[in-house]
């Protein structure tokens, strides 16, 4: 595509609006790349916004872009490869970023679109805590209307890029997407890469002229000054506190790029609760309106991942804070401050939205998985220890009980969550039994215990002066890290400090190895124990062949009741691969909770015992375990959770007219319609003759009454357990159904018998004649022994 020289951006923008339409992607690409290599940045500036836009959707969600959360190789080979080179770290689109950032330009982004907190805090002419809002906001003349962020090139890109994970509508559950091969996530795997490194430095921007790399291009303090603007006092003042010269320190140019990448993904994907709500109700942010996707979770893992690796790159000589020195690298600085500084606070309070407001499904393993991969940094370090030969979990290191006494409440608190979640979901269920399972075990690795509980030991002690809770804002200079505070030596109060900054000075702490946490431990364990024996009791009563036992009911030989069997779950689904697979998670499960805390044989085996698992003298289950309220039964949570796993269950009879009873599966839907009609007719017609007939005291009145009237109605008892007694149901008179016409078991049997009578050599109306009478003596027999019944119970 070629483009004069001296043509307007105007006529530039509308050109390539216009091939956005008519063109092909591979095409429009090209063209971008070379209008990009071509234009200066003045011509280039006017295209930026709908450029951005054009690729990542706009923020309202109306456009979806690229739909890079979609474009998957293995399905769009050839867009995907243009789009991912497109996009790299060092293609055109950052070419054309840093080309803009060379040149000063800004570009505003509306406040109306950041995170609820952030732009509450905006608009209420508060300045968010974080240093990526500080110099930007822009107040209209007019006031309070149409907030804007002034934004750099780079700033705005990356804003565009971490909102189109939220912004976008989430992807419909029929496509079926594996989120690690779409190439949004890939392009995230690739940006962390490129601006955190865990080897070498970052890599200098790309220059697009013919001359090679350019200066790093870092962010200008603002021309206009912030209180020209007419800011609110409170906003002036902690402006004013925090304002330095992004210029100040030349050092800080070798990783802004990186101080923004990561402030943007922290803001954008978990900045959606504030911690002060959070801490007045002790629970997140309940009035939000914002709720994470899965998708979104497995980013933001990744994110967590990255960055233990990029903070677990330090030189061993610098990674204690001891070590200190001005010598030490701004990256340097950084790597140590990044995971405290930027992510822990609101990584903390995003978990536990999640822990409390998930719904209790087989998804909530991205957030599980997510909150395992923060709690150990371990994993990622670069000094991993060889697996031992009997395959023994490795020691944790003790250089990590830093970090773990500098996140207490993301072992403990998040812990304790878990356990009450756990407490109520189906631990029957392969995939609920994995992650008890997976919580288990990464808690029971050798030694990660023992710094736990000392960690609460140092929360704990007792102390003369209790510490003030640390202030949220920090000093920010031009790179946001130094002058760095004291360094904090005394561990206890660290591990206060830590506390106190997420849950307030006069917050409640229960200790994870305290009574009150045990006693969750114990319940647990008494389900897991339960739910091992549930599993195989289900496993024996639908493993049996379900087509015998449909064929057996479809004849009449086994049960027709819906209710008699435990509603089975996904073991159904997965056979008795899924059965073994759930057994060895709880055994496994069960031995490493007992690991973690001490647990006895003796105490397992009392409180499977007391959990209630017999049966009743008369071999029927038990009723779900409640207790007797003013209005009946209220179901205690030991009994919803029986009820949920199929332990036990009500006894539920049908209490209303059989022939207005829900037509079974095993019968004729047109045919019971038109038998009832027709009953219905006799019925009508002749209802004072069989009234009469049934009046008799006679064998007649006796044969009558067997056949026209309902002899179970008398026994029926109330809906609840609660004092049976039985029902004082309206009288019916006698009548006549012919319900049972309408069976397929019944029509099979009259098809069979006329059958083998044509074996025989005997004809259907002879067969007819002698169905009718083996009926008779049948009726004869059953009347004579129900009317003996009745002389007995006289």
């Amino acid at each position: 595509m070629a483009f004069p020289h001296l043509q307007q951006p105007s006529f530039l923008l509308a050109s390539l609006k216009a091939d956005s339409v008519n063109k092909p992607f591979a095409q429009r690409c090209q063209d971008l790349v070379k209008v990009i290599e071509d234009f200066p940045a003045k011509e280039l500036h006017a295209i930026f916004p709908w450029l951005v836009e054009s690729i990542f959707g706009s923020l309202d969600g109306v456009l979806v872009g690229w739909n890079l959360r979609c474009l998957q190789g293995r399905v769009n080979p050839v867009e995907y490869s243009i789009a991912m080179e497109f996009l790299d770290p060092s293609g055109p689109m950052m070419k054309l970023v840093y080309k803009l950032q060379a040149e000063d330009y800004n570009f505003d982004f509306p406040v109306s679109c950041l995170p609820g907190p952030v732009k509450a805090s905006i608009q209420e002419n508060v300045l968010p805590d974080s240093p990526l809002y500080h110099n930007k906001v822009q107040f209209p003349a007019t006031g309070g209307i149409g907030l804007n962020l002034a934004l750099n090139p780079f700033e705005y890109y990356m804003f565009f890029f971490a909102l189109s994970l939220i912004s976008q509508k989430p992807m419909p559950m029929s496509l079926h997407v594996r989120t690690s091969d779409c190439a949004y996530f890939i392009l995230v795997d690739r940006y962390l890469s490129w601006f955190l490194p865990t080897e070498g430095s970052v890599p200098p921007p790309l220059s697009s002229s013919p001359g090679g790399s350019s200066p790093s291009p870092a962010p200008r303090t603002p021309a206009m000054p912030f209180s020209s603007y007419g800011l609110h006092t409170s906003l002036l003042k902690r402006h004013i506190s925090h304002q330095t010269s992004v210029n100040a320190d030349p050092a800080s140019h070798e990783i802004w790029r990186s101080e923004t990448l990561l402030q943007v993904f922290v803001e954008m994907w978990l900045h959606h609760y504030s911690l002060e709500m959070y801490q007045k109700m002790q629970s997140p942010h309940a009035k939000e309106s914002f709720t994470p996707t899965e998708e979104h979770v497995l980013v933001v893992r990744l994110l967590l991942k990255h960055l233990h690796a990029f903070a677990n790159s330090l030189k061993p000589d610098q990674a204690s804070p001891s070590t200190h020195s001005h010598a030490t690298s701004p990256l340097e600085e950084f790597k140590r401050a990044a995971v405290p500084r930027f992510v822990q606070q609101k990584l903390y309070v995003f978990l536990q939205h999640c822990f409390g407001h998930w719904p209790l499904d087989a998804s909530f393993r991205a957030v599980l998985e997510m909150w395992l991969s923060y709690l150990q940094p371990w994993r990622y370090a670069p000094e991993k220890q060889a697996q031992s030969s009997d395959a023994q979990p490795r020691s944790v290191s003790e250089k990590w009980a830093p970090f773990i006494q500098e996140n207490l409440l993301m072992y403990t608190k998040l812990f304790v969550s878990f356990l009450n979640r756990a407490l109520r979901t189906d631990l029957v269920s392969p995939k609920n039994a994995l992650m008890v399972f997976r919580v288990a075990k990464v808690f029971a690795q050798p030694n990660l215990t023992e710094m736990i509980q000392k960690g609460e030991q140092l929360f704990l002690e007792p102390e003369l002066i209790i510490p003030h809770r640390q202030h949220r804002h920090f000093t920010i200079t031009s790179s946001f890290l130094s002058p760095w505070p004291p360094v904090v030596t005394d561990a206890s109060f660290k591990v206060k400090s830590h506390v106190y900054s997420l849950e307030g000075q006069d917050c409640k702490y229960t200790p994870m190895f305290g009574p009150e946490v045990r006693t969750l431990v114990l319940r647990l364990a008494q389900l897991i124990t339960q739910a091992k024996q549930t599993a195989k009791s289900i496993s024996d009563q639908c493993v049996e062949s379900p087509a015998r036992r449909s064929f057996l009911s479809w004849l009449g030989f086994g049960t027709t009741d819906p209710n008699s069997c435990y509603p089975c779950n996904d073991l159904d689904e997965m056979g008795q691969d899924s059965v073994r697979k759930t057994d060895e998670y709880l055994e496994k499960a069960l031995e490493y909770l007992r690991q973690i805390f001490r647990l006895s044989e003796a105490q397992l085996a009392q409180l499977t015992l007391a959990l209630g698992n017999a049966r009743d003298e008369n071999g029927k289950q038990q009723l779900p375990d409640c207790i007797v309220g003013e209005e009946g039964l209220i179901l205690t949570p030991l009994g919803r959770y029986q009820i949920i796993n199929g332990l036990r269950r009500f006894e539920i009879e049908y209490q209303g007219d059989l022939e207005l009873q829900p037509i079974r599966s095993y019968e004729i839907t047109s045919l019971v319609r038109a038998l009832f009609r027709l009953s219905s007719a006799i019925n009508r017609r002749f209802a004072g003759q069989m009234a009469a007939l049934c009046s008799r005291n006679d064998f007649l009145g006796s044969f009558c009454r067997y056949h026209l009237t309902e002899p179970a109605l008398s026994n029926r008892h109330l809906l609840s357990p609660v004092g049976r007694r039985q029902v004082t149901s309206p009288a019916r008179g006698p009548r006549l159904s012919l319900r049972f016409l309408g069976s397929y078991r019944t029509l099979l049997l009259l098809l069979m018998a006329f059958f083998v009578a044509s074996l025989f050599c005997i004809g259907p109306l002879s067969c007819s004649l002698l169905l009718v009478l083996g009926y008779l003596l049948y009726a004869i027999a059953m009347t004579l022994l129900t009317e003996r019944g009745k002389l007995h119970q006289l």
